[in-house]
Parts: structure tokens; C-alpha cells; sequence
């Protein structure tokens, strides 16, 4: 399994994402994850860099492969222009780039004021971002009239070597099943052994499966549990809330109804590496060959000397 780690672009300064990418290189970790955001789920996470900037200056600062967690393709950015984003980070990054994709958030996505799609309606239009996408790494000039997008004569003069994987992340069947036919990847936040066998069993195989949690390092597991609750109270919005509340303010109302010891549910608070571990068994037993741990908080020199020192030496 290959241990990577998560940039949380809502919560960090485009300086401390890149101190990151360095500070995981150097203790370790083999990849990075990096979320794509245009608001932070709750304001006190308080940042939400423009990810493809980001992503570029990631390129001169470290050598690990770069996997977006995730794009949406479909509504705020055409895909025609993120075929050309994706083309450009993948050159950057001497092809050691992935673009993971998703159906998206209305949190990120509802900025121009259009309505926001039902979920079967989302999944079409990201079917179709991603042929549009395919179509113009391929080289030459792409038209394209399609039921949610057209391009017209459009051509990209940047291109890697070889065309970026697309990974594709899913929870519910249809969107499984949707990675699965389309996906050169799957991906993931929960180690669910039925989600794995579903991507593999309609038409995955062996395609790789990426999947990630998050952690609170902290000098002991009440003080990791009230940074989680202060930062990601959001984890706890159960179900299909966190595709449809369109501000950082409704996730903070949703939120009032989570309690902070609802945290270790989804958080490895504290700093214990039997913890970490016991968390990544959890994913390689559900059939992940790849998890990426997110930090939250301000100690995460501390999270990355765990790592070097206890984690993953146990691991390898």
C-alpha cells in the first residue's frame, strides 16, 4: 500500500501547502493528495486557494505525484479549460500527475448562480467533461456538441507524454458503477470493502483505488479532538447535505448538531501511532493500494515525525 499525504486546501496558506509537500517528502510519505476548493467547508477553516497555482508551484518544491482530491469538471471551471490545466500540471510534473474528478459540491459549484443539477443529471455532465477532457489530450482540434457542453475548435499545444489518468470518485452505486466503466481509478474517503468490490466487479479490475482520512496531531486525544471540532465540525453533516448546502454558513448551522466526540469517528485524534495504523488496516482490509492522511490543525511537523519515526517504518 502506498502512503501519501492529503493537502487541505481549505485550511492552509498556498505557503504552508507547499511547506507541506516538502515536509512529507522528507519524512517520507511516496504521494499527495490535494483538494479543490472555492470556500472552505466552515469559516474557521479559513482558506481556499486557487488549486491549479498551487499545484504548479508544488512541481518546484518536491518530486512526489500529485493527485487532485477532487475536481469537479462540470460547473465553476469548463472542462475544456481543465483538460488544459490538467495537461499543463501533468508536463510541470513530468507526468507524475493525476486528475481525480468528482460530481462536485454545490458549496463550490452554485458561484454564478445556475441551479444545481440533481445528482443523475451531475453524473451525465461528468461522463461528458471527461470525454471532452480525453478528446483534447489526444492532440488536434477538438469539436464537440454534446448535451451539457460544446467545444469549438479547440486545440491543446501543451501536452505530457502520455494523457493524464483520470481517477474517479464515487460513494453512492450509480457513481461507483460510473468510476468503474470510466475511471482509470477510483476514489474514495471511506474504508468500505463493498465499495472496492462494487468499482472492481463493474468493470474496475485492478484499476487502482485511492482513498484518504484525516488526523488531528496533538499532544493528547482530548486536545486532537477539539481541534477536529473547531476546524472539520463538517464531518459530521451526515448524507447528501454536503453536495447541496451552497455556503460555509449553512455547513456551520448543519454542524450545530454535531458533537465534538462525534469527531473520532471520522478523525485520528492525538499521537498515538498504533492509532494511525489501526486506521490504515482498516483500508488496506477494504482493498485501498493507496491512503493519504490530511492533518488538520497547526501541528503538523508534529503528524510528520510520527510518521517518519513509528508509521511508516512499521509499515515497510
Amino acid at each position: 500500500m502506498r502512503i501519501g499525504y492529503f493537502l487541505s486546501s481549505e485550511e492552509y496558506t498556498p505557503a504552508e501547502l507547499l511547506a507541506q509537500a516538502r515536509g512529507a517528502e522528507q519524512a517520507g510519505f511516496e504521494a499527495l493528495w490535494i483538494s479543490d476548493h472555492y470556500h472552505p467547508w466552515v469559516d474557521a477553516q479559513g482558506q481556499s486557494p486557487f488549486v491549479w497555482s498551487t499545484i504548479g508551484a508544488l512541481s518546484q518544491v518536491c518530486t512526489l505525484p500529485v493527485t487532485t482530491a477532487v475536481t469537479c469538471p462540470t460547473v465553476r471551471i469548463h472542462p475544456a479549460v481543465l483538460a488544459q490545466a490538467a495537461a499543463t500540471s501533468a508536463v510541470l510534473h513530468s507526468g507524475r500527475f493525476v486528475l481525480g474528478v468528482g460530481s462536485g459540491e454545490a458549496l463550490n459549484e452554485h458561484i454564478f448562480g445556475d441551479a444545481w443539477p440533481q445528482a443523475d443529471v451531475r453524473l451525465q455532465m461528468l461522463e461528458e467533461a471527461v470525454e471532452v477532457m480525453r478528446e483534447l489530450w489526444a492532440g488536434g482540434f477538438v469539436n464537440h456538441r454534446g448535451r451539457h457542453y460544446t467545444v469549438d475548435h479547440a486545440r491543446l499545444y501543451t501536452l505530457p507524454e502520455t494523457p493524464p489518468k483520470v481517477y474517479v470518485s464515487g460513494f453512492g452505486p450509480k457513481a461507483i458503477d460510473l468510476a468503474a466503466r470510466i475511471g482509470d481509478g477510483y476514489v474514495s474517503t471511506m474504508p468500505d470493502g463493498d465499495m472496492v468490490r462494487r468499482f472492481r466487479d463493474n468493470g474496475g479490475g485492478d484499476k487502482p483505488c485511492q482513498a484518504g482520512f484525516k488526523a488531528a496531531y496533538a499532544d493528547s486525544e482530548e486536545e486532537g479532538v477539539r481541534i477536529a471540532y473547531e476546524k472539520w465540525p463538517n464531518a459530521g453533516v451526515p448524507g447528501e447535505l454536503s453536495q447541496v448546502l451552497p455556503s460555509p454558513r449553512h455547513f456551520e448551522q448543519a454542524a450545530q448538531l454535531v458533537r465534538p466526540e462525534m469527531m473520532k469517528e471520522s478523525f485520528v485524534c492525538g499521537n498515538s501511532a498504533d492509532a494511525h495504523l489501526e486506521m490504515i488496516d482498516k483500508y488496506a482490509k477494504a482493498g485501498f493500494d493507496e491512503v493519504y492522511v490530511a492533518n488538520t490543525g497547526p501541528n503538523w511537523a508534529g503528524l510528520f515525525d510520527l510518521y517518519r519515526r513509528e508509521v511508516l517504518p512499521h509499515l515497510r
